[in-house]
């Protein structure tokens, strides 16, 4: 079976809880993923085990729309989403881990089996997803140390 998984990680010069609280937020992931157009919460605010969150995104020249569930989140440490529908099946993991200079590595793993046409193209859909991660992560790095 064709599997999609990507890990990609960045170094931030602000503390883990300033990364974690602002990467984890839904309603900013339009500000720093570059592929992602909307957000809609489905289930009540704040963030927590259980959580759905609809996002709708551009992606290969296609508009894609899923639901993530929340299904493990330490504040500060580790985030666990993973579709509860949507084009084929996907787990993000976010982690926080500070640096000896009281910075941040973020580390983000997009992992998940295409399934359809999107199965063919796994390999390729691995090396765009790759790409999209590094651009998304230096976009949040600037954001967050320009702040």
């Amino acid at each position: 079976m064709a599997t999609v998984d990507v890990t990609t990680e960045i170094e931030i010069r602000r503390p883990p809880d300033d990364v974690a609280s602002f990467a984890a937020d839904p309603t900013n992931a339009t500000r720093w993923y570059r592929n992602i157009t909307s957000v809609s919460w489905r289930t009540v605010p704040p963030l927590a085990v259980g959580s759905r969150v609809e996002f709708v995104a551009r992606f290969l020249g296609r508009e894609l729309r899923y639901t993530y569930e929340v299904v493990e989140y330490v504040p500060g440490e580790r985030l666990v989403q993973r579709t509860a529908d949507g084009p084929f099946a996907m787990e993000t993991t976010y982690r926080w881990e500070p640096t000896p200079d009281g910075g941040t590595r973020m580390t983000l793993r997009n992992r998940g089996e295409p399934s359809g046409f999107s199965k063919i193209g796994a390999p390729a859909m691995a090396a765009a997803m790759r790409r999209a991660n590094r651009m998304d992560l230096q976009r949040l790095k600037d954001l967050l140390e320009a702040a």
